[in-house]
C-alpha cells in the first residue's frame, strides 16, 4: 500500500512517520512530501531512505492514502487533487472539518460512518479529540446539556517556531517570536486568531466540532483556550451539565471501560493526569472527577493527552488503520 505523508518534515509529520513504523502499518511504499525547499532531501523509514518529493510527483504516484499535516491552505488546494486520482486523504488541518460534505472522525467514536466514497476525511482539532473521547461515553449514558472547557495548551500545538521561542526564553536567548508576548513564565489566553465574537478560532473549534463528531446539536460547548509554557501535552478543565443524574463511581467505571481512556483519579495518592505522564502516549487521561456542588447533575473533570499523538498523528493513523482493515481504500 502506497502511503503519502504530506508535511513529512513538520512536528506532526515526523510523529506520523514514527507511528506508521511503531504500529506496523502495511506501507509498501512511502511517499514523503514537504515544501519546495525540502524536495530531494532524504528521510529514513523502516531502515530505508526515501527522497522527499513534490505534491505533483506524489499525485502522479497515486498513493492509496495521503495523510496531510501541512496547513489549511495547502489542504484546500491539494487534497481535492489527490482525491481526483482516487487517493483517500486524511487531513489534519481545519480546512475541511466543518464542511458538511466531509466527515470529522475520531475512530473510537464514529469511524463506522466511513465509506469508500469518503475521499477527504477530516481529523479534528487536537483539543477537541481528547475532549470528545471523554465526553462521548458520558453523553451516551447521561445526555449532556452544556459543557464549559478551559484549556491549558502546550507550545508544540503552535509548531516548531513556538517550541524554539520557549527554549530560547528559558536559555535567555533573544530570537524569533511565535507569539506576541513571551511564553516562558507566562500564560496567554490566546490560541489562534480572534474572531468577531471575541472568541479565538481554537475556542470556536471546541464549540462546534464536538457536535459534529457526536452528531448531536442538543448540547452546547463554550471554551477559553490558553497557551502555557509546557513543551508537549494539552490539558483541559471541563465542567459538564447533564440532563440525568450520575453516580461518581459509575462515571469512573464507565470511563475506565472506554477504549483509549486511562483514569488517573485518586487524590489520596496524588494521582491525577499531567502532561509529563501523557508524553508519547496514545491514550487520553482523565481524573479529578468530582461533582459540581453549585448545581445539579454537573461533573468536573481534568483531561490530558499528548497533542502530537492522539491529538493529531495517532488519530490520523487510526483512521488509516480503519480504512485498511475494512477494505475502504
Amino acid at each position: 500500500m502506497k502511503i503519502a505523508v504530506v508535511g513529512a518534515t513538520g512536528m506532526v509529520g515526523e510523529v506520523m512517520l514514527k507511528l506508521l513504523e511503531e504500529r506496523n502499518f502495511p506501507v509498501t511504499e512511502l511517499i514523503p512530501v514537504a515544501s519546495e525547499r525540502s524536495i530531494g532531501k532524504e528521510i529514513k523509514f523502516k531502515g530505508r531512505s526515501y527522497a522527499i518529493v513534490s505534491m505533483g510527483t506524489a499525485i502522479e504516484m497515486k498513493p492509496a492514502i495521503a495523510i496531510f499535516s501541512a496547513g489549511g491552505g495547502t489542504s484546500l488546494e491539494w487534497a481535492p487533487k489527490f482525491a481526483a486520482v482516487g487517493t483517500t486523504v486524511i487531513d489534519n488541518s481545519s480546512a475541511w472539518r466543518m464542511d458538511a460534505t466531509k466527515k470529522l472522525i475520531v475512530p473510537e467514536i464514529n469511524a463506522h460512518q466511513l465509506t469508500k466514497e469518503d475521499k477527504i476525511i477530516a481529523n479534528p482539532n487536537c483539543s477537541t479529540i481528547q475532549l470528545v473521547m471523554a465526553l462521548a461515553p458520558l453523553h451516551k449514558k447521561y445526555t449532556m446539556k452544556r459543557v464549559i472547557v478551559s484549556t491549558y495548551q502546550s507550545v508544540s500545538g503552535t509548531g516548531v517556531k513556538a517550541v524554539r521561542q520557549l527554549e530560547n526564553e528559558i536559555a535567555g536567548i533573544k530570537g524569533e517570536m511565535a507569539y506576541p508576548y513571551p511564553i516562558h513564565k507566562n500564560a496567554l489566553p490566546h490560541c489562534d486568531v480572534f474572531e468577531e465574537n471575541g472568541y479565538t478560532k481554537e475556542e470556536m473549534k471546541l464549540a462546534r466540532e464536538p457536535q459534529k463528531i457526536l452528531d448531536d446539536r442538543s448540547f452546547s460547548v463554550t471554551a477559553t483556550a490558553v497557551r502555557i509554557p509546557t513543551a508537549g501535552g494539552h490539558s483541559e478543565s471541563v465542567n459538564v451539565e447533564f440532563l440525568n443524574d450520575f453516580n461518581l463511581a459509575d462515571v469512573r467505571q464507565l470511563l475506565h471501560e472506554t477504549p483509549g481512556i486511562v483514569v488517573q483519579d485518586n487524590p489520596d495518592t496524588l494521582t491525577y493526569p499531567m502532561p509529563m505522564f501523557a508524553h508519547e502516549k496514545d491514550e487520553v487521561f482523565v481524573g479529578r472527577l468530582r461533582r459540581d456542588e453549585t448545581q445539579p447533575n454537573t461533573l468536573n473533570m481534568w483531561i490530558v493527552s499528548d497533542n502530537l499523538r492522539k491529538g493529531a498523528a495517532t488519530n490520523a493513523i487510526q483512521i488509516a488503520e480503519y480504512l485498511e482493515s475494512h477494505q475502504l481504500v
